[in-house]
C-alpha cells in the first residue's frame, strides 16, 4: 500500500483520519516535520498546521496537493537529492554519491545524456523526480533554468579544459 493510499483510507476513516494518516505519514515514513514537508513541497505551513491541529477541515483542493505532494516524496527513496545530468564518461568520474550541506546529508543522483535534448529532457526528469537543484553543463543550462522551477548549478570543468588545452598544444607543436 502507498502513502497515497493510506492518506485516501485516512479520509474514509472519519473526521480526523486524515489528519492522523498524514501525522503518521510524516513522522514514521518521511520522517520530517511539518515546516520541512511544507518546504519541500510549496504547500502552505499555516494551512498544514491547523489541519494538524484539528482546526481546519481541509478542503478538496488542500487534499489533491497533499496527495501530489506525498507521491511525489514517496518517489524519492533515500530522502532528497541533486540532479547531476552530464554524459556517461563525466558521470563515471563522480565520486561522492553523497554530499553534505551543514546538517543534512543529500543524495546525488546521476541523470546521463548524450545531447543538448537528452539534457533538457533529463532536467525535467529530475524535477518531476523530486531534485532540490540540478547540475548541468553552460551549454544547457539557460534553457534548463527557464524551464525548471528548482535551482540550477553550471558545472564549469576549469581543470579539465585546462588540461585539453595543454593537449592541444602539445599536438599542435
Amino acid at each position: 500500500m502507498t502513502l497515497v493510499d493510506e492518506l485516501i483510507i485516512g479520509i474514509l476513516r472519519g473526521p480526523d483520519g486524515f489528519k492522523d494518516a498524514l501525522k503518521k505519514i510524516l513522522d514514521e515514513d518521511l520522517k520530517m516535520s511539518v515546516n520541512e514537508f511544507c518546504e519541500r513541497t510549496g504547500l502552505s505551513t499555516s494551512t498544514i498546521y491547523k489541519i494538524m491541529q484539528e482546526k481546519r477541515e481541509p478542503n478538496l483542493r488542500t487534499v489533491r496537493s497533499v496527495l501530489r505532494a506525498v507521491r511525489t516524496l514517496e518517489k524519492q527513496p533515500g530522502g532528497p537529492f541533486i540532479a547531476v545530468i552530464a554524459s556517461r564518461g563525466v558521470l563515471n568520474k563522480i565520486e561522492e554519491r553523497m554530499v553534505q550541506v551543514d546538517d543534512k546529508v543529500l543524495k546525488v543522483k546521476e541523470y546521463p545524456a548524450a545531447t543538448m535534448e537528452d539534457a533538457i529532457i533529463a532536467a525535467v526528469m529530475a524535477e518531476r523526480d523530486g531534485a532540490l537543484a540540478v547540475v548541468c553543463a553552460p551549454i544547457v543550462a539557460p534553457t534548463v533554468e527557464k524551464i525548471l522551477s528548482i535551482p540550477v548549478s553550471i558545472v564549469i570543468p576549469r581543470d579539465s579544459l585546462i588540461r585539453a588545452i595543454d593537449n592541444a598544444a602539445k599536438k599542435a607543436l
